[in-house]
């Protein structure tokens, strides 16, 4: 298939990790005010003005999926936008099925309500589990009373559909999402009992339901206790674990899944808008080798069994600790922690801003001198220092929903979680009793 992206990506290299990384060595010509004033005209004139002027057909269908990529990243919409669309459904039976992925990935992302009709007719006729799904969500989003049309098109056109990871899980988001939004968190101080007892270093993303609001990440040592700095203040990092798209935990470019994810080391990244401050390396269940995902030998045959066992008994029940397992299942790869180099000013009007929305990682705020392209903050530098403060490069990463206030996570929440964690450690050392 001919997909050639109008602004490139590369791979991520391997950095030596131990050492604490300094500010003053990260710099990148990226977040120059003039390179972010060329990219802006690219995205908006060459990426999507001039694709959707063409009509859609196979070949140019690559200019109109890189259009749809600058979209869902970058939130864009606009009359040209609206064209696109409008181009798009026209024709939609006929295109490659990753041009339609990308269109229904962008369209979510925008989230125009004039286009309800033409989204319904793609809903009775798609084929594809996850287009199908897609068409759905966005339906779904809009108006919760399509939920039983959607089932009745899932149990008539898809009869196996319990047997594929995609469709059950829409299945399931669809019947649960709200309810499992109000139920409350299993008790933290079991899940902090736990690591503290296995001597793993564990990175918890704390998020909301509704992830327009940015988290807040804490770092456990392998002994149990908590990075503080200096002054003895919790150490937090401000954390967005929502995609442009804001689609859910299993569709591909969805939000990052709640669940547990596999600290594999720390990278240095060349991709443009991930930027050079170090990032940490991720795995997801499925992606890869089962014993590097557990970090020890592990029964593979049992995978979901082994995976569960990773968390305490009173957590394991908990159904949205599964997201990451499901989503791995699912086929998503290569969801990692890293920073940006995007500019804030695209997402200006949003929740979230200043942090990027990512295509489903979790993104640290980082904000860069635009005369020097060196950087001006960076959560993310503190997350990757902080966590290379002690031996090892690896543990596990959790990411959590507190639960659904329409607010970003506050420091103040969370050390109130941990100081109740370290009452009661410090309570169990002198051999002392609290209340």
């Amino acid at each position: 298939m001919k997909f050639v992206l109008l602004i490139f990506f590369s791979v991520t290299v391997c950095h030596t990790a131990g050492a604490q990384f300094l500010p003053e060595t990260i710099q990148t010509s990226f977040t120059l005010q003039s390179e972010r004033q060329k990219l802006k005209k690219s995205l908006y004139e060459r990426t999507i003005q001039q694709s959707f002027s063409l009509s859609p057909d196979s070949t140019n269908e690559y200019r109109y999926q890189s259009a749809f990529w600058a979209i869902s990243q970058f939130m864009i919409s606009d009359s040209s936008v609206m064209e696109g669309f409008r181009k798009t459904f026209a024709v939609y039976p006929s295109l490659e099925k990753e041009t339609r992925r990308s269109f229904l990935e962008a369209l979510y992302t925008i989230n125009p309500k004039q286009f309800q009709d033409e989204v319904q007719k793609i809903l009775v006729t798609e084929e594809q589990p996850k287009l199908f799904s897609m068409a759905a969500l966005f339906l779904f989003r809009n108006n919760k009373g399509y939920k039983f049309r959607i089932l009745e098109n899932l149990d008539r056109r898809f009869t196996g559909y319990a047997d594929n990871t995609i469709l059950s899980a829409l299945r399931n988001y669809i019947l649960n999402i709200n309810e499992q939004a109000q139920q409350p968190v299993p008790d933290m101080q079991i899940l902090f009992a736990s690591q503290q007892k296995k001597g793993i270093k564990t990175i918890y993303s704390f998020q909301r339901w509704n992830r327009d609001y940015n988290g807040l990440a804490i770092i456990q040592e392998a002994d149990g206790t908590f990075a503080r700095d200096s002054s003895g203040r919790l150490i937090s990092v401000r954390q967005l674990a929502r995609s442009g798209s804001n689609l859910p935990y299993f569709i591909t470019n969805g939000n990052t899944p709640q669940g547990i994810f596999s600290i594999q080391g720390i990278e240095t990244s060349h991709n443009n808008f991930i930027g050079p401050t170090p990032n940490i390396q991720l795995m997801m269940p499925f992606e890869g080798n089962w014993q590097n995902y557990f970090q020890e030998q592990a029964d593979s045959l049992n995978a979901q069994l082994t995976y569960t066992q990773l968390l305490p008994v009173s957590w394991q029940s908990y159904a949205p600790m599964q997201e990451a397992f499901i989503a791995g299942k699912a086929g998503r790869t290569e969801i990692i922690a890293h920073g940006t180099t995007i500019d804030p000013e695209y997402f200006s009007a949003q929740p979230f801003y200043p942090i990027s929305p990512t295509l489903g990682c979790l993104c640290a705020e980082e904000l860069w001198n635009a005369n020097t392209g060196r950087l001006a903050l960076s959560e993310q530098l503190k997350l990757v220092n902080t966590f290379l403060r002690t031996p090892g490069n690896k543990g596990y990463l959790m990411v959590i929903n507190l639960d659904n206030q329409q607010q970003p996570v506050s420091e103040k929440e969370l050390e109130k979680i941990v100081a109740v964690f370290e009452k009661n450690n410090n309570a169990k050392l002198t051999g002392s009793h609290t209340n």
